[in-house]
């Protein structure tokens, strides 16, 4: 029978979330990991395999964290308030991206741009969230055209497309050091461009 484990599992995956978030996939060593959790690399291994083992699990729950997000803003309530929570949500993203003063950007960025060409369970699960953000986004956009706020003659799959590209671009250009107010300015201009319907 085997022993249960004489560590919190979840604050070690915290610790060793940041680890990889600051230092990156290549980066990071076992003994990197064992120093931040304060566990021996053997009882690592034990539990959660080896390193690609625990960045695997750790980016799931990056993302899992990206989508909970998302879906607190965009929550598919009253057509009347769908624009609203469109523009709470891509100003949510500029606010946490300039409350970033790290600049470590995103671990799903991260990871994806570090691991995804060669790694098929990071792109697969890059994949999923990114297919899920823009299930949301468009959810509220037909929604915003329902009630008259967005034209409904715009494609709302390519509307979302280009509000997930703002957010995550917004990331990006964040971690490269531009401005908080410029990243403010990018979400106003973003929804400032969105189709509204002819008067």
């Amino acid at each position: 029978m085997p022993r249960p484990r004489a560590f919190d599992e979840r604050h070690v995956l915290e610790r060793a979330r940041e680890q990889f978030w600051t230092t990156g996939y290549a980066g990071t060593r076992m003994d990197d990991i064992a120093r931040a959790t304060g566990l021996g690399k053997g009882s690592l291994y034990g539990a959660f395999g080896d390193k690609s083992g625990l960045f695997h699990l750790v980016f799931a729950d990056w993302c899992t964290a990206v989508l909970k997000v998302a879906e607190e803003q965009l929550t598919d309530g009253p057509d009347a308030e769908a624009f609203g929570r469109l523009s709470s949500y891509v100003h949510l993203m500029a606010d946490n991206t300039a409350a970033d003063s790290e600049r470590r950007g995103c671990l799903l960025a991260k990871g994806v741009a570090e691991l995804a060409q060669h790694d098929p369970a990071v792109a697969g699960r890059s994949a999923e969230t990114m297919t899920a953000l823009l299930a949301l986004l468009r959810r509220e956009i037909v929604a915003a055209q329902r009630h008259g706020d967005i034209d409904s003659a715009a494609d709302p799959e390519h509307l979302a497309a280009m509000l997930l590209t703002v957010v995550r671009g917004m990331e990006a250009v964040g971690k490269a050091g531009l401005a908080p107010e410029m990243l403010r300015g990018i979400a106003d201009t973003a929804l400032a461009g969105l189709p509204r319907p002819s008067q």
